[in-house]
């Protein structure tokens, strides 16, 4: 299914002028495909909606960024791009982040 998502994403991108905003919009969705192959799937049905395009999620970002300007200034960080793309296509948590796989954390100042 990763494979299926990554040719979905690179058909939209042809559609787009490359290094725009959807093409990067595309290029971050690849990363997550290839670290979650469950949200692959999810994208893979997702993309296969004109609605759901690399298009309209970078509009979802852009809104973000406008709303969040200060003077003429607007950005999102990865980390805020990513979350808002989740939200988009449903993606949820990625795996090893949340619940049982959650990384334990040692800290040093338990043993003091």
């Amino acid at each position: 299914m990763i494979e299926r998502a990554i040719a979905l994403l690179n058909e939209q991108q042809r559609q787009v002028k490359e290094r725009s905003a959807p093409w990067m919009v595309a290029e971050q969705l690849k990363d997550i495909c290839r670290r979650e192959p469950e949200s692959a799937e999810l994208l893979a049905k997702d993309l296969e909606n004109l609605s759901m395009g690399i298009v309209q999620a970078e509009k979802k970002i852009k809104a973000f960024a406008d709303s969040h300007k200060s003077g003429g200034f607007s950005c999102v960080s990865p980390a805020e791009a990513e979350e808002i793309l989740r939200e988009f296509y449903g993606l949820g948590t990625p795996s090893g982040f949340a619940g049982v796989n959650a990384t334990k954390v040692l800290n040093l100042a338990d043993f003091l």
